[in-house]
């Protein structure tokens, strides 16, 4: 008899502590709905903000090709081809700050809502597609927009630019995916995401140098700051999902670094808003 009660007493011990962990579990998952709901507004309302105060700051798109020089084709004798500069459209400013913050508030809305048994289903095996999708999306729009107003303007420049940080956001996506199935952690999609990463900011940093060295070199101090900054941001989420992984400390959570990222995010869409605001955007 004592030893039927010593092992009913052990189950009930087991069985609270499965229910007490699977309660906080629970808990957490209700806690993150809350910050995507939050997330959506404060994302929506920065976006609504930027377009309701800015003024019309537009920026050339251009597109470079090959043309006959006929001056130089008449004097030579032959035809001789030259660089031409032909001008697209014109693309305000403040649509592309306010995209994607627009972006980053539908996506947390869908993840809160609809998407919401997916997203948890998905977190409990240390994985999140959506917010890798969001990124690629939002991530993108901004590093175009560091790019204009850098002076990068040629529209093949400017895809380029987009492609190579949806790419590395995708990569992101493709670690998580791929260590599902993996004993060891493979690290060569976050490596290859860091490559294609670091090029648009290496681009940037030429068109900036050219600026400074073959033209006036007034390049307004503000853009600077942008660069620096929104280059540490951008390399705080690789930090992130390499500490994630290497289960540093709080990290080894998933959960932990989850709301890293939510925090990250809204930072660096913050940081580089309100800069591109008081710099060329302020009425």
């Amino acid at each position: 008899m004592a030893k039927r009660k010593t092992t009913a007493k052990k189950t009930k011990k087991v069985t609270a502590k499965i229910t007490s962990r699977s309660a906080v579990k629970k808990n957490i998952f209700v806690t993150l709905n809350k910050w995507n709901i939050a997330m959506a507004g404060l994302h929506a309302l920065q976006g609504i903000l930027i377009l309701v105060f800015s003024k019309g700051v537009t920026f050339p798109v251009t597109i470079n090709h090959l043309t006959t020089d006929s001056l130089a084709s008449q004097a030579a004798g032959h035809t001789v081809l030259a660089p031409a500069t032909q001008h697209l459209f014109d693309i305000n400013v403040a649509y592309l700050v306010a995209a994607f913050f627009f972006l980053s508030a539908i996506a947390h809305v869908v993840i809160a809502t609809v998407y919401r048994q997916s997203y948890e289903k998905d977190l409990k095996q240390g994985i999140n597609k959506a917010r890798w999708i969001e990124y690629g999306l939002s991530a993108s729009t901004m590093i175009v927009a560091i790019g204009l107003i850098s002076g990068i303007y040629d529209l093949g420049s400017l895809k380029m630019l987009f492609a190579l940080t949806l790419v590395m956001n995708l990569l992101g996506l493709v670690m998580e995916v791929h260590n599902q199935a993996t004993k060891k952690t493979n690290w060569l999609s976050f490596i290859v995401g860091c490559v294609a990463g670091i090029v648009p900011w290496g681009v940037i940093a030429m068109t900036l140098w050219a600026a400074s060295v073959y033209g006036s070199g007034q390049i307004p101090s503000f853009v600077y700051w942008i660069y620096a900054s929104m280059f540490v941001f951008f390399s705080s989420f690789a930090v992130n999902m390499f500490l994630q992984y290497k289960k540093k400390g709080r990290w080894a959570d998933y959960l932990y670094g989850e709301r890293v990222y939510m925090v990250l995010s809204l930072v660096a869409k913050s940081v580089l808003a309100w800069q591109v605001f008081f710099g060329s955007l302020r009425p």
